[in-house]
């Protein structure tokens, strides 16, 4: 028998031919999507990889489409020297030795967080909030810190959660992995429409269901750039407090605003314990550190006749789903809040002067284009990254491919933000990835895309 010929270690193996149904079977499968959750099969799951993955599917193109902060400023050395930072904090302020800070920082942490007080003292500096360190829960990023708290609302398959529409895609997708229904709620011009926050409840409680909590940005909302001022807001703790629910704020682009200063969040105006207050370092920080927190300072009563905070039951279910927020990850932020004396207000500065040209910007060149015609229309955010246009066509996902192929410019469709057919009519841009000249130029290939639809 003839010895087998030499192997080429430099081939490399022929491609798998490909298959023909005609003479290969089908593939086995191990599994299908009806034995796996329902959510997986949810539209808002597959929007979230969407809008995450379009932006590095075309590099080229011009994008508007994510509500990424400025990345000028980011810089590694800087992250080093906050661990640093916050190093020295453990060991000069807090009194730990080398060999605790070690530990502190390597090894697995408190389930709570171990930046929990600073946390605190950058709530009371930049929105005069006096909160217990022990009803903060700090997080993998804010998206965390929602699905503990819909988690441990979603009692019985009679409790809803209330949203204003349209809502945060990360929002919708929470829910569904926890089975919540989201009702939606009406934003109307001031940022939340009370009167139908109102007959949504009393409808959802005729039909035998149990609203728990209406989830709310106040500033600058993701996606429609909206605010609510200062009465509404009263007035919405006022309705919270009434129809006995509770109110998740979530507040990421409060720090920029145009200058003049947002109104007190919801927690800071909160006296009856009716706010959960959820928080992100992702725009302010660092994304890359991936660190949020929820402050939960509800009073819960056990079993047992005995007392606890919301904070605790939150803990209970982190510690079953990420055990604790990664300490290096939290020291590189809590340094950060440190450098610059617990000011989220101060620390970003260059970022919100950044944020408030390119608006500016961006609503400047709207009106040159786009002002006289009559289909054609936009909010005007205060601040934020995120404006809303309204169109006369159809926008979609299909819409958007053909924008980044032909025009080479991204940007949002709206009806990933519907919990059912709505936005198909409207777009979202975002002003915190392009500047100066760049967001012109994207507005023009935005508009050749407008008068190929015939406007």
């Amino acid at each position: 028998m003839p010895d087998a010929p030499p192997v080429d270690p430099t081939r490399t193996a022929d491609p798998t031919p490909p298959v023909d149904p005609r003479v290969d079977p089908p593939p086995t499968v191990d599994l299908t999507t009806a034995e796996l959750h329902g959510s997986l099969e949810d539209p808002a799951l597959t929007s979230m990889n969407f809008l995450n993955e379009i932006t590095s599917r075309f590099p080229r193109a011009l994008s508007f489409a994510p509500g990424r902060p400025v990345e000028r400023f980011f810089d590694l050395e800087s992250v080093h020297e906050r661990l640093r930072t916050f190093t020295r904090h453990l060991t000069e302020e807090r009194g730990l030795s080398p060999e605790e800070a070690n530990r502190l920082l390597c090894q697995y942490g408190r389930t709570k967080g171990v930046v929990h007080d600073l946390v605190v003292r950058h709530l009371a500096r930049d929105q005069g909030l006096r909160v217990d360190p022990e009803a903060v829960v700090v997080t993998v990023g804010c998206q965390e810190a929602m699905f503990l708290v819909l988690r441990a609302l979603r009692a019985s398959e009679r409790d809803v959660l209330l949203s204003v529409s349209p809502m945060y895609v990360g929002l919708t997708g929470a829910a569904r992995l926890v089975d919540l229904p989201v009702l939606p709620v009406a934003a109307g011009p001031a940022g939340i429409d009370l009167d139908d926050l109102t007959a949504t409840i009393r409808a959802a409680r005729a039909r035998g269901l149990r609203p728990r909590a209406c989830y709310v940005m106040p500033d600058f909302a993701n996606p429609s750039g909206l605010s609510i001022d200062l009465d509404r807001r009263r007035a919405l703790l006022a309705l919270a407090e009434r129809e006995d629910i509770l109110l998740l704020e979530d507040n990421p682009y409060g720090v920029f605003h145009g200058g003049d200063g947002t109104p007190p969040t919801l927690k800071a105006l909160d006296t009856g314990r009716r706010v959960v207050h959820l928080g992100s370092f992702a725009k302010t920080v660092l994304p890359g550190a991936r660190v949020g927190y929820a402050v939960a300072d509800q009073r819960v009563r056990s079993a047992d006749g005995g007392t606890g905070l919301f904070a605790d039951q939150l803990s209970k279910i982190k510690s079953m789903i990420t055990v604790n927020t990664s300490p290096i990850s939290q020291a590189v932020v809590g340094g950060a809040l440190i450098e610059h004396d617990f000011s989220l207000e101060r620390a970003n500065a260059r970022e919100r002067a950044i944020y408030r040209d390119n608006l500016e910007r961006l609503l400047a060149g709207l009106r040159s284009r786009f002002g006289a015609h009559p289909g054609i229309s936009w909010n005007v955010p205060a601040g934020g990254f995120f404006v809303c246009v309204t169109v006369p066509f159809t926008v979609d996902d299909a819409l958007l491919e053909h924008s980044a192929r032909r025009h080479g410019v991204l940007w949002t469709p709206m009806s990933h933000f519907y919990s059912d057919t709505g936005g198909t009519d409207a777009l979202r841009l975002s002003i915190s990835s392009l500047s100066g000249a760049a967001i012109d130029e994207g507005l023009d290939r935005l508009a050749a895309l407008f008068a190929e639809q015939g406007h």
